[in-house]
């Protein structure tokens, strides 16, 4: 009985020793070194990083001084410093790193914008922004392939209103500080701007109470509109034409229902409760209805619109930011014409009945706050400041930068 219980032993050690065997010879050569097949890969090679010189340094130290030329400031660049660097012959890491805290400060602020708190101007419109790391290989390859100042300078909007604006304040003397500060604040309002608005949109410019409608990125029509008053000031927001309602049913908003002027049981007006139990009043559609005829329904979050008044007479003010913050377009029915056909929109502006319609294609709405923009000859006018923003614009874009080397960050 001993040998079967030996020879059951050393099968299985045999047969251990050959598994291990074999799977050495797969995983190492001859040599004991381990077999190319499980080789690691190469790490990648690090981001480039820029190499400065005595050339690019005065190149970044023009391209400083003219960012006086976009409204901003060169002092927040770093200018005394880079050209006392220049002056001195200052080279080596402190300079190198002073150049590039004064170039990443500059390439964010011609993409994105001086100040980066938007939203304390109830400023809405998305600017993507890439990560910081791509920026700085970015700006590192512009450096060291000694396109720096084209680099920079591409980084601006190129909309003809954005150059139209640089231009005028080039023209614009010292002794008008209110033109020259609408200006400013406008030109910073449009590095705030998506670079692409598409060929075709729709164009609202709160302080001048005006609507256009672009086709091939040119105006084809014009309307006057009434937009939010002070207390209810309309954002400023980009979203996409959904469809034209004929005839629409207006949902009360809550600062309407605050003032307390209908009631529910008042002629014309249906009481109901909404999904979470709360009161809606709803004016039903007729002649007095607070929307007029038509809404051109652009989805977005804050629940702003265009849309027709009974009010005409509202638009032959010359201050018109009366509204709850939605936008009165007059003429709104030649506008969704064009955004449907004029067939549909007569038709079913025959009765009384609610209809939807869809447009012929959809095309994003700019709302947005510019108080200095050219005119229809090119001509830069400047516009009321409805909602008193450029004062606050100017003092955040002449506040001091602190001097940093490290990656300025857009939040939004």
């Amino acid at each position: 009985m001993s040998t079967p219980r030996a020879a059951a032993v050393t099968l299985p050690l045999a047969a251990a020793a050959t598994l291990m065997a074999g799977w050495a010879a797969l995983h190492h050569d001859w040599s004991g070194k381990p077999s190319p097949s499980v080789a690691q890969p190469a790490p990648p090679p690090p981001p480039p990083k820029p190499h400065w010189s005595a050339a690019t340094v005065n190149q970044l130290l023009a391209a400083v001084e003219a960012s006086r030329d976009e409204g901003l400031r060169p002092a927040d660049y770093q200018k005394a410093a880079l050209a006392d660097a220049v002056k001195s012959g200052l080279s080596g890491p402190a300079r190198d790193a002073l150049a590039t805290s004064s170039a990443i400060a500059l390439a964010h602020d011609y993409a994105y914008g001086r100040i980066v708190h938007r939203e304390k101007f109830n400023w809405h419109i998305g600017n993507p922004v890439p990560p910081v790391a791509a920026r700085e290989v970015d700006l590192a390859n512009a450096v060291n392939e000694g396109r720096l100042p084209a680099y920079l300078t591409g980084l601006l909007p190129r909309d003809p209103r954005y150059v139209a604006l640089r231009k005028a304040l080039a023209d614009t003397p010292a002794s008008e500080p209110a033109r020259i500060a609408h200006i400013r604040a406008s030109m910073e309002r449009w590095r705030w701007m998506p670079r692409t608005l598409g060929d075709d949109y729709i164009w609202v410019n709160v302080p001048t109470y005006r609507l256009a409608l672009y086709e091939r990125d040119a105006p084809v029509a014009m309307h006057d509109v009434v937009v939010g008053a002070r207390k209810t000031p309309t954002p400023l927001i980009s979203a996409n034409v959904g469809s034209i309602i004929v005839n629409p049913w207006w949902t009360l908003p809550p600062t309407v229902l605050a003032e307390g002027r209908v009631h529910p049981g008042a002629k014309g007006y249906v009481v109901g409760r909404a999904g979470n139990g709360q009161i809606r009043i709803r004016q039903r559609p007729g002649p007095q209805n607070a929307l007029g005829r038509v809404k051109i329904d652009m989805p977005n979050a804050y629940a702003i619109y265009l849309h027709d008044t009974p009010a005409k007479v509202l638009f032959d003010k010359p201050d018109r930011a009366l509204s709850h913050g939605c936008i009165r377009v007059k003429d709104i029915a030649r506008l969704a014409a064009q955004l449907a056909s004029p067939d549909r929109v007569d038709n079913a502006m025959s009765t009384y009945t609610t209809r939807t319609l869809q447009v012929q294609k959809t095309m994003p709405v700019y709302v947005v706050y510019f108080t200095a923009a050219p005119d229809e000859n090119g001509e830069v006018e400047t516009y009321s400041d409805p909602y008193d923003q450029d004062g606050a614009m100017i003092a955040a874009l002449d506040h001091d930068r602190m001097p940093t080397t490290t990656p300025i960050r857009h939040t939004s």
